[in-house]
């Protein structure tokens, strides 16, 4: 299975934020659309991923430092602050194993999909569980009519 496969089976509009947005807007953006993540974009170029678990470290950070220090409003935080910075990337024709590899091994739950320097959609690791299981279901399926019609040996 390769990433088209997965592309091909997603559903949903693609959202995107400026690096010089304001985080409340992001929040609110992902909140409105029941996402995990938005995909930062300056210049036409991807520069990084917003997801919720930046958003909470950005947040407890600032917390830290109300401690030590002034802390600004939520409203005064921007989503450059908080973003991960050049994400990792895939590719339409990457192997779904490379890419739980790459996702794993930069912690990303999200990832842009490229199409050379086009943004296709966004990958989680949700939607490659969604469909590694849908895979493995119709092969099970197929398994499992091929041995109910297979011929019986003459005794």
């Amino acid at each position: 299975m390769n990433v088209r496969e997965i592309v091909n089976l997603k559903e949903g509009a693609l959202f995107t934020v400026s690096p010089n947005a304001p985080i409340a807007e992001a929040i609110s953006l992902m909140d409105e659309n029941d996402i995990g993540a938005v995909v930062v974009i300056d210049g036409g170029e991807v520069v990084g991923m917003l997801t919720f678990r930046e958003v909470i470290e950005i947040l407890a950070r600032r917390l830290k430092e109300r401690y030590t220090g002034p802390t600004p409003p939520i409203l005064e935080i921007f989503v450059h602050e908080a973003m991960f910075a050049n994400p990792p990337m895939a590719t339409l024709d990457m192997d779904v194993d490379t890419l739980r590899r790459l996702m794993l091994d930069n912690k990303a739950r999200y990832v842009p999909v490229m199409d050379g320097k086009t943004l296709v959609c966004v990958i989680s690791l949700r939607d490659i569980a969604k469909a590694v299981l849908e895979e493995r279901t119709l092969e099970n399926r197929v398994l499992k009519a091929y041995i109910k019609d297979w011929p019986e040996k003459d005794a």
